[in-house]
């Protein structure tokens, strides 16, 4: 069968450790197969007779990647393929799955009405983190939910600077700060107290994390602007980007936030409602009592 047109090279990626996934990227690997798609897989998550690729190289292999597991994995696989401009379809086999919508059992489904072009985009924001130590050493790193600089294992507040875009904007003494992007908006910053935003906003929030003042409140402005946060005083801080890449902070040193130079691509099923995912993940409009708790019989 010759190649389609759309998506000609597809690559698998599976949540690591997890063999439970082996059957359905099995059964994904033999779909793809079939309909004239040459497929690559994540050389952490092995097929037999399917070819493999690094993590890193994955997206040089690939017209699509399709992510069965978790938000965590699709986190991880989006900052590695976003400078490739490759797209992303998630089938999840975590827990609320904002990022892997699709139900692992209607996935074959699913995915033939998206390969024949069935599908709605959406471009997410990325951030792109700079940390400057006092020593002069420079780390850099990208972000799709959030870049949080925070206290560390000793348990006390850290304070911090922040600034925008050059303008000194408040003091800070908290546990940390959380800069996030929409999407984003519904992972640490939700928890944390931070609004909603809805995906096509172009904004950044930044919200407090259990600040030492009942004046601190998550404000969100302008992705076009660039965050600077410094470390004032703090024995063991650090910055956490996507909770998946970490670094130490010392006092004096600074994190840059910015927009990055390009965007992650995500592909859902036509028909795709933002706001119903919302109603089912967050169980919003339901009322307490109609809300079963995690384990209990329905």
């Amino acid at each position: 069968m010759a190649a389609p047109a759309r998506f000609p090279r597809v690559a698998l990626v599976g949540r690591y450790g997890s063999p439970a996934l082996a059957a359905p990227l099995a059964e994904l690997a033999d779909f793809l197969t079939a309909r004239g798609h040459s497929v690559v897989i994540d050389e952490g998550t092995p097929l037999p007779a399917v070819d493999s690729a690094p993590a890193a190289d994955l997206a040089r292999h690939a017209d699509l990647a399709v992510v069965v597991g978790g938000d965590g994995t699709m986190l991880a696989l989006a900052r590695r393929v976003a400078p490739f401009d490759v797209p992303l379809i998630g089938i999840n086999q975590g827990r609320l799955g904002f990022l892997t919508d699709i139900p692992l059992a209607h996935m074959t489904a699913t995915l033939t009405a998206m390969l024949e072009g069935r599908y709605l985009e959406q471009r997410r924001t990325l951030l792109a983190v700079a940390i400057e130590h006092t020593d002069g050493k420079r780390e850099e790193a990208l972000a799709l939910n959030d870049a949080v600089v925070n206290r560390g294992s000793l348990g006390t507040m850290i304070d911090c600077a922040v600034a925008i875009d050059g303008r000194f904007a408040y003091a800070l003494r908290a546990d940390g700060v959380i800069v996030a992007t929409p999407t984003g908006s519904t992972a640490y910053a939700l928890s944390a107290g931070g609004p909603i935003l809805a995906p096509q906003l172009k904004s950044f929030l930044l919200v407090p994390v259990a600040p030492h003042a009942l004046t601190h409140r998550p404000i969100a402005i302008s992705d076009e602007c660039s965050i600077a946060i410094r470390v004032t005083q703090g024995l063991d801080a650090g910055v956490h980007c996507d909770g998946q890449d970490h670094y130490t902070l010392a006092p004096g040193d600074c994190v840059t936030v910015r927009r990055a130079a390009f965007h992650a691509r995500f592909l859902y099923p036509e028909g795709h409602d933002y706001f119903a995912a919302l109603r089912e993940k967050l169980h919003w409009s339901a009322t307490p009592e109609r809300i079963t708790p995690p384990g209990a019989a329905s």
